[in-house]
């Protein structure tokens, strides 16, 4: 039995950098055996079939790939369609009111506990807020990501340290589960 997931990849196609053309994303995800590739956007989202089953080791293929074919490493996490599914449903904020661009997730590799934000005054922030969930993080950021400053405390490095961590914003998240049922 096969399943759809999502990779998802980081940091690349930005500012001119780390260059993954889509085309060759396909194309690449095809040699590995995987079925029914789709990319969205160019900004690192890649959906496939497959019959392993395996997040973690789909995602480590995905990454020794990539570094091989483009020659630098990338960040890939990969889910299916349950979890981000899940991860719609479960959000925290009222999503169908707001803009898309005033909501994002950030994907995590793995679960992270509420400690790790613990330096991070959110009363400072407001109206900007964040929510935990199942390896993800919930952002509303009323004047959007590029305006947002607890959006630039979230993604410091001492924060994510040991982790993949990749936003998307709403638009895509909702896209993604779309793109990824059977």
């Amino acid at each position: 039995m096969t399943t759809t997931y999502v990779a998802l990849l980081r940091g690349i196609n930005v500012g001119g950098s780390r260059k993954v053309p889509m085309a060759d994303l396909r194309t690449l995800l095809e040699g590995l055996g995987l079925g029914d590739v789709r990319t969205y956007l160019q900004s690192g989202q890649a959906v496939f079939s497959s019959a392993h089953g395996d997040e973690e080791h789909l995602a480590a293929e995905l990454t020794a790939a990539i570094e091989k074919h483009f020659g630098f490493a990338v960040g890939v996490i990969v889910r299916d369609h349950a979890y981000l599914k899940a991860v719609a449903d479960d959000c925290p904020f009222p999503a169908a009111e707001l803009e898309a661009k005033q909501l994002h997730a950030t994907y995590f590799s793995t679960p992270v506990e509420a400690e790790r934000y613990a330096g991070i005054d959110r009363a400072a922030h407001l109206p900007e807020e964040f929510r935990l969930g199942d390896r993800v993080l919930y952002l509303y950021a009323p004047e959007g990501l590029g305006r947002s400053k607890l959006a630039e405390q979230l993604s410091k490095p001492r924060v994510n340290k040991g982790l993949i961590a990749t936003t998307r914003n709403w638009n895509t998240v909702v896209k993604l589960v779309e793109m990824t049922q059977a």
